[in-house]
Protein backbone atom coordinates (compact mmCIF):
# COMPACT_ATOMS: atom_id res chain seq x y z
CA UNK A 1 0.00 0.00 0.00
CA UNK A 2 1.33 3.31 -0.78
CA UNK A 3 0.86 6.42 1.16
CA UNK A 4 -0.55 9.64 -0.62
CA UNK A 5 0.34 12.93 -0.09
CA UNK A 6 -2.25 15.61 -0.74
CA UNK A 7 -1.15 19.02 -1.72
CA UNK A 8 -3.91 21.17 -1.58
CA UNK A 9 -7.23 21.36 0.41
CA UNK A 10 -9.50 22.93 -1.47
CA UNK A 11 -12.88 20.54 -2.73
CA UNK A 12 -11.00 18.98 -5.55
CA UNK A 13 -8.66 17.04 -2.13
CA UNK A 14 -11.63 16.38 0.53
CA UNK A 15 -14.72 15.75 -2.00
CA UNK A 16 -13.00 14.28 -4.87
CA UNK A 17 -9.56 12.31 -3.95
CA UNK A 18 -10.26 11.36 -0.17
CA UNK A 19 -13.27 9.56 -0.99
CA UNK A 20 -11.55 7.88 -4.26
CA UNK A 21 -8.66 6.80 -1.66
CA UNK A 22 -10.88 5.61 0.74
CA UNK A 23 -12.63 3.43 -1.91
CA UNK A 24 -8.89 2.05 -2.78
CA UNK A 25 -7.55 1.20 0.27
CA UNK A 26 -6.04 -2.17 -0.91
CA UNK A 27 -3.55 0.13 -2.91
CA UNK A 28 -3.53 3.68 -1.23
CA UNK A 29 -3.78 5.32 2.06
CA UNK A 30 -3.82 9.06 2.68
CA UNK A 31 -1.49 9.68 5.35
CA UNK A 32 -0.54 13.81 5.07
CA UNK A 33 -2.76 16.86 3.71
CA UNK A 34 -0.96 20.28 3.23
CA UNK A 35 -2.44 23.85 2.60
CA UNK A 36 -1.67 27.13 1.67
CA UNK A 37 -2.21 28.31 4.65
CA UNK A 38 -6.00 28.13 4.97
CA UNK A 39 -6.60 25.37 7.92
CA UNK A 40 -8.66 23.27 6.25
CA UNK A 41 -5.75 20.46 5.59
CA UNK A 42 -6.21 19.75 9.95
CA UNK A 43 -9.91 19.81 9.10
CA UNK A 44 -9.17 16.96 6.71
CA UNK A 45 -6.78 15.52 8.44
CA UNK A 46 -8.83 15.12 11.43
CA UNK A 47 -11.62 13.19 9.57
CA UNK A 48 -9.20 10.48 7.75
CA UNK A 49 -6.10 10.06 10.43
CA UNK A 50 -3.78 11.82 8.28
CA UNK A 51 -0.97 14.34 9.41
CA UNK A 52 -1.34 17.91 8.40
CA UNK A 53 0.92 20.20 7.37
CA UNK A 54 0.82 24.33 5.84
CA UNK A 55 3.55 24.89 2.88
CA UNK A 56 5.23 21.92 0.89
CA UNK A 57 8.33 21.31 2.49
CA UNK A 58 6.77 19.00 5.58
CA UNK A 59 4.82 16.69 3.16
CA UNK A 60 7.78 16.29 0.64
CA UNK A 61 9.81 14.89 3.43
CA UNK A 62 7.46 13.05 5.68
CA UNK A 63 8.94 9.10 4.91
CA UNK A 64 5.21 7.76 4.81
CA UNK A 65 4.59 9.72 1.62
CA UNK A 66 5.46 7.72 -1.13
CA UNK A 67 2.51 9.24 -3.98
CA UNK A 68 2.04 13.19 -4.10
CA UNK A 69 -1.58 14.39 -5.42
CA UNK A 70 -1.73 17.90 -6.48
CA UNK A 71 -4.48 19.90 -6.11
CA UNK A 72 -3.13 23.45 -5.34
CA UNK A 73 -3.78 26.38 -7.58
CA UNK A 74 -3.22 26.21 -11.48
CA UNK A 75 -0.07 28.70 -11.00
CA UNK A 76 1.52 26.44 -8.75
CA UNK A 77 1.70 23.23 -10.39
CA UNK A 78 4.54 22.86 -12.48
CA UNK A 79 6.53 24.12 -9.66
CA UNK A 80 5.17 21.72 -7.18
CA UNK A 81 6.08 18.74 -9.67
CA UNK A 82 9.22 19.50 -10.07
CA UNK A 83 9.72 20.03 -6.21
CA UNK A 84 8.26 16.58 -5.28
CA UNK A 85 10.65 14.69 -8.24
CA UNK A 86 13.53 16.24 -6.92
CA UNK A 87 12.67 15.02 -2.90
CA UNK A 88 12.67 11.59 -4.57
CA UNK A 89 8.81 11.05 -5.22
CA UNK A 90 8.08 9.16 -8.06
CA UNK A 91 4.31 9.08 -8.36
CA UNK A 92 2.26 12.14 -8.84
CA UNK A 93 -0.90 12.89 -9.89
CA UNK A 94 -1.53 16.28 -10.88
CA UNK A 95 -4.67 18.08 -11.23
CA UNK A 96 -5.38 19.81 -14.60
CA UNK A 97 -3.84 22.10 -15.96
CA UNK A 98 0.10 20.48 -15.46
CA UNK A 99 0.98 23.42 -16.35
CA UNK A 100 0.10 27.16 -17.61
CA UNK A 101 2.70 27.73 -19.88
CA UNK A 102 4.29 25.93 -22.85
CA UNK A 103 7.49 25.86 -21.80
CA UNK A 104 6.50 24.63 -18.45
CA UNK A 105 4.99 21.96 -19.55
CA UNK A 106 7.85 20.47 -21.27
CA UNK A 107 9.97 21.27 -18.40
CA UNK A 108 7.84 18.99 -16.08
CA UNK A 109 7.59 16.37 -18.63
CA UNK A 110 10.82 16.48 -19.46
CA UNK A 111 12.10 16.40 -15.75
CA UNK A 112 9.72 13.52 -15.07
CA UNK A 113 10.60 11.37 -17.76
CA UNK A 114 14.62 11.40 -16.90
CA UNK A 115 13.29 10.52 -13.08
CA UNK A 116 10.94 7.99 -14.22
CA UNK A 117 8.74 9.31 -12.59
CA UNK A 118 4.37 7.62 -12.86
CA UNK A 119 3.13 10.68 -13.32
CA UNK A 120 -0.67 11.22 -14.64
CA UNK A 121 -2.92 14.11 -15.11
CA UNK A 122 -6.36 14.42 -13.35
CA UNK A 123 -8.75 15.23 -16.41
CA UNK A 124 -11.11 12.25 -15.00
CA UNK A 125 -13.19 11.99 -17.82
CA UNK A 126 -10.26 10.42 -20.06
CA UNK A 127 -10.39 7.38 -17.62
CA UNK A 128 -14.66 7.13 -17.67
CA UNK A 129 -15.58 3.90 -18.96
CA UNK A 130 -17.97 5.69 -21.12
CA UNK A 131 -15.05 7.41 -23.14
CA UNK A 132 -13.72 3.79 -24.07
CA UNK A 133 -16.94 2.85 -25.09
CA UNK A 134 -17.36 5.71 -27.58
CA UNK A 135 -13.71 4.95 -28.68
CA UNK A 136 -14.51 1.62 -29.30
CA UNK A 137 -17.11 2.44 -31.17
CA UNK A 138 -15.96 5.19 -33.65
CA UNK A 139 -13.05 2.30 -34.10
CA UNK A 140 -15.58 -0.03 -35.12
CA UNK A 141 -17.37 2.17 -37.26
CA UNK A 142 -14.16 3.53 -39.00
CA UNK A 143 -16.10 7.12 -39.61
CA UNK A 144 -14.81 10.13 -39.98
CA UNK A 145 -15.88 12.20 -37.35
CA UNK A 146 -16.80 16.06 -38.42
CA UNK A 147 -17.77 17.98 -35.21
CA UNK A 148 -17.58 17.67 -31.04
CA UNK A 149 -19.11 19.62 -29.27
CA UNK A 150 -19.08 20.58 -25.73
CA UNK A 151 -21.95 22.03 -23.28
CA UNK A 152 -21.41 22.73 -20.00
CA UNK A 153 -23.12 24.39 -17.12
CA UNK A 154 -22.52 23.69 -13.94
CA UNK A 155 -24.10 25.05 -10.55
CA UNK A 156 -22.33 26.04 -6.85
CA UNK A 157 -19.82 22.80 -6.50
CA UNK A 158 -21.27 23.05 -3.22
CA UNK A 159 -24.45 22.02 -3.53
CA UNK A 160 -22.85 18.61 -4.47
CA UNK A 161 -20.10 18.06 -1.46
CA UNK A 162 -23.12 16.87 0.98
CA UNK A 163 -22.95 14.10 -1.04
CA UNK A 164 -19.34 13.22 0.05
CA UNK A 165 -19.20 14.15 3.26
CA UNK A 166 -21.20 14.64 6.68
CA UNK A 167 -19.81 18.33 6.90
CA UNK A 168 -18.35 21.13 5.06
CA UNK A 169 -15.08 22.42 5.36
CA UNK A 170 -14.44 26.01 6.54
CA UNK A 171 -16.34 27.94 3.79
CA UNK A 172 -13.39 30.16 1.59
CA UNK A 173 -14.07 34.26 1.52
CA UNK A 174 -16.49 34.91 -1.49
CA UNK A 175 -14.59 36.62 -4.47
CA UNK A 176 -15.72 39.91 -6.13
CA UNK A 177 -17.00 39.21 -9.39
CA UNK A 178 -14.46 40.04 -12.48
CA UNK A 179 -14.62 43.53 -14.25
CA UNK A 180 -14.88 42.22 -17.22
CA UNK A 181 -14.94 45.39 -19.06
CA UNK A 182 -11.52 45.83 -18.53
CA UNK A 183 -9.65 44.09 -21.36
CA UNK A 184 -6.72 42.15 -19.08
CA UNK A 185 -9.17 40.87 -16.52
CA UNK A 186 -11.67 39.72 -19.07
CA UNK A 187 -8.60 37.89 -20.79
CA UNK A 188 -7.19 36.31 -17.52
CA UNK A 189 -10.98 35.00 -16.82
CA UNK A 190 -10.65 33.74 -20.17
CA UNK A 191 -7.58 31.99 -20.05
CA UNK A 192 -8.82 30.63 -16.33
CA UNK A 193 -11.92 29.34 -17.52
CA UNK A 194 -9.99 27.38 -20.12
CA UNK A 195 -7.34 25.98 -18.41
CA UNK A 196 -9.38 25.05 -14.99
CA UNK A 197 -13.12 24.04 -16.31
CA UNK A 198 -12.70 23.74 -20.72
CA UNK A 199 -9.29 21.41 -20.03
CA UNK A 200 -11.16 18.87 -18.55
CA UNK A 201 -12.64 17.50 -21.93
CA UNK A 202 -9.54 18.62 -24.42
CA UNK A 203 -7.59 15.37 -23.93
CA UNK A 204 -10.70 13.69 -25.54
CA UNK A 205 -11.22 16.22 -28.32
CA UNK A 206 -7.54 16.12 -29.00
CA UNK A 207 -7.94 11.92 -29.52
CA UNK A 208 -10.64 12.99 -32.19
CA UNK A 209 -9.55 16.46 -33.55
CA UNK A 210 -5.56 16.05 -34.01
CA UNK A 211 -3.17 18.92 -34.97
CA UNK A 212 -2.87 22.31 -33.77
CA UNK A 213 -5.98 23.99 -32.91
CA UNK A 214 -7.00 27.38 -34.72
CA UNK A 215 -9.25 29.31 -32.98
CA UNK A 216 -12.05 30.93 -34.89
CA UNK A 217 -14.05 32.81 -32.37
CA UNK A 218 -14.00 33.58 -28.23
CA UNK A 219 -16.76 35.12 -26.43
CA UNK A 220 -17.95 35.35 -22.56
CA UNK A 221 -20.97 34.48 -21.09
CA UNK A 222 -22.55 35.67 -18.72
CA UNK A 223 -22.48 35.45 -15.41
CA UNK A 224 -19.11 33.82 -15.90
CA UNK A 225 -18.52 31.63 -18.76
CA UNK A 226 -16.86 31.32 -22.30
CA UNK A 227 -17.64 30.04 -25.41
CA UNK A 228 -15.18 28.91 -27.91
CA UNK A 229 -14.76 27.85 -31.88
CA UNK A 230 -12.02 26.04 -33.25
CA UNK A 231 -10.61 23.32 -35.52
CA UNK A 232 -7.63 20.72 -35.58
CA UNK A 233 -7.49 19.17 -38.38
CA UNK A 234 -10.72 18.09 -40.23
CA UNK A 235 -12.76 18.75 -37.30
CA UNK A 236 -14.81 21.51 -35.91
CA UNK A 237 -15.20 21.69 -32.58
CA UNK A 238 -17.44 23.97 -30.12
CA UNK A 239 -17.15 24.70 -26.35
CA UNK A 240 -19.17 26.47 -24.19
CA UNK A 241 -18.97 26.54 -20.29
CA UNK A 242 -20.66 28.40 -17.84
CA UNK A 243 -20.53 28.67 -13.97
CA UNK A 244 -24.09 29.56 -12.76
CA UNK A 245 -24.47 30.81 -9.30
CA UNK A 246 -28.46 29.04 -8.86
CA UNK A 247 -30.11 27.11 -11.44
CA UNK A 248 -30.91 23.08 -12.60
CA UNK A 249 -28.71 20.71 -11.40
CA UNK A 250 -25.31 20.36 -13.77
CA UNK A 251 -25.45 19.79 -17.77
CA UNK A 252 -22.38 18.34 -18.80
CA UNK A 253 -22.08 16.41 -22.69
CA UNK A 254 -20.20 15.41 -25.34
CA UNK A 255 -20.90 15.03 -28.81
CA UNK A 256 -19.24 13.22 -31.75
CA UNK A 257 -21.13 13.68 -35.05
CA UNK A 258 -19.66 11.26 -37.33
CA UNK A 259 -20.66 10.76 -41.25
CA UNK A 260 -23.44 8.11 -39.92
CA UNK A 261 -23.41 8.15 -36.53
CA UNK A 262 -23.95 10.99 -33.47
CA UNK A 263 -22.82 10.38 -30.30
CA UNK A 264 -23.71 11.34 -27.15
CA UNK A 265 -21.99 11.35 -23.67
CA UNK A 266 -23.92 12.75 -20.55
CA UNK A 267 -21.15 12.96 -17.56
CA UNK A 268 -22.25 12.73 -14.46
CA UNK A 269 -21.94 16.20 -11.98
CA UNK A 270 -18.54 16.21 -10.20
CA UNK A 271 -17.80 15.06 -6.18
CA UNK A 272 -20.86 12.97 -6.31
CA UNK A 273 -19.40 9.71 -7.63
CA UNK A 274 -22.50 7.87 -9.33
CA UNK A 275 -20.52 5.89 -11.81
CA UNK A 276 -19.85 6.98 -15.00
CA UNK A 277 -21.39 8.62 -17.83
CA UNK A 278 -23.89 7.36 -19.96
CA UNK A 279 -23.78 6.82 -24.06
CA UNK A 280 -26.58 7.19 -26.31
CA UNK A 281 -25.38 6.23 -30.31
CA UNK A 282 -27.72 7.41 -32.65
CA UNK A 283 -27.19 6.47 -36.25
CA UNK A 284 -28.43 7.26 -39.73
CA UNK A 285 -30.76 4.69 -40.10
CA UNK A 286 -32.99 6.12 -36.87
CA UNK A 287 -31.17 2.77 -34.36
CA UNK A 288 -30.72 4.50 -31.08
CA UNK A 289 -28.31 2.79 -28.66
CA UNK A 290 -27.78 3.79 -24.91
CA UNK A 291 -25.02 2.29 -22.79
CA UNK A 292 -25.91 2.05 -18.91
CA UNK A 293 -23.96 3.58 -16.50
CA UNK A 294 -20.67 1.81 -15.32
CA UNK A 295 -20.27 1.62 -11.73
CA UNK A 296 -17.00 2.98 -11.33
CA UNK A 297 -16.41 6.87 -12.03
CA UNK A 298 -13.21 7.90 -13.92
CA UNK A 299 -12.02 9.58 -10.08
CA UNK A 300 -11.63 5.80 -9.33
CA UNK A 301 -10.61 4.36 -12.51
CA UNK A 302 -7.61 7.26 -12.68
CA UNK A 303 -6.42 6.33 -9.69
CA UNK A 304 -6.45 2.57 -10.67
CA UNK A 305 -4.23 3.43 -13.55
CA UNK A 306 -1.85 5.63 -11.63
CA UNK A 307 -1.40 2.43 -8.99
CA UNK A 308 -1.25 0.24 -12.78
CA UNK A 309 1.90 3.27 -13.69
CA UNK A 310 3.25 2.92 -10.22
CA UNK A 311 3.64 -0.92 -10.69
CA UNK A 312 4.77 -0.90 -14.15
CA UNK A 313 1.77 -2.29 -15.73
CA UNK A 314 1.15 0.46 -18.31
CA UNK A 315 4.15 2.67 -19.56
CA UNK A 316 3.55 6.46 -19.21
CA UNK A 317 2.51 8.27 -22.27
CA UNK A 318 5.16 11.26 -21.92
CA UNK A 319 4.17 12.25 -25.34
CA UNK A 320 0.36 12.56 -25.03
CA UNK A 321 1.01 14.15 -21.60
CA UNK A 322 2.88 17.00 -23.23
CA UNK A 323 0.68 17.30 -26.04
CA UNK A 324 -2.59 17.25 -23.90
CA UNK A 325 -0.66 20.30 -21.72
CA UNK A 326 0.18 22.30 -25.17
CA UNK A 327 -2.97 21.78 -26.71
CA UNK A 328 -4.67 23.09 -23.56
CA UNK A 329 -2.00 26.23 -22.93
CA UNK A 330 -2.34 27.15 -26.70
CA UNK A 331 -5.72 27.40 -26.83
CA UNK A 332 -5.79 29.18 -23.37
CA UNK A 333 -3.35 31.82 -24.50
CA UNK A 334 -5.56 32.15 -27.97
CA UNK A 335 -9.09 32.58 -26.64
CA UNK A 336 -7.10 35.09 -24.29
CA UNK A 337 -5.70 36.92 -26.36
CA UNK A 338 -8.82 37.15 -29.10
CA UNK A 339 -11.62 38.43 -25.86
CA UNK A 340 -8.94 40.70 -24.52
CA UNK A 341 -8.71 42.20 -27.94
CA UNK A 342 -12.41 42.99 -28.25
CA UNK A 343 -12.63 44.21 -24.75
Amino acid sequence: MRGVGLIGAGPGGWALHAPTLARLDDEFRLVHVADGGSGRAAEIAARTGARSSTGLDDLLADPAVDVVAICSPPEVHAAQVLAAVEAGIRVILCEKPLATTVADAERVVERCREADVALLVGTHHLFDPAWGRTTHHLTALSGQVRSVTVTLALPPNDRYHHAVSDAALSPTPPRPRPDLSNAEVAAGVARALVSGLVVHDLPLIRDLARGIPHLTYATLLKPIGVALGWTAGDVTVRSSAVMLPKGADALWRLTVQTDSDRIDIAFPPAFVHAGSATVTVRSADGTRTQYAPDPDDGYLLQWRTLAALARGDEAVEYDEIHADARYAIELADAAAAAIGASS
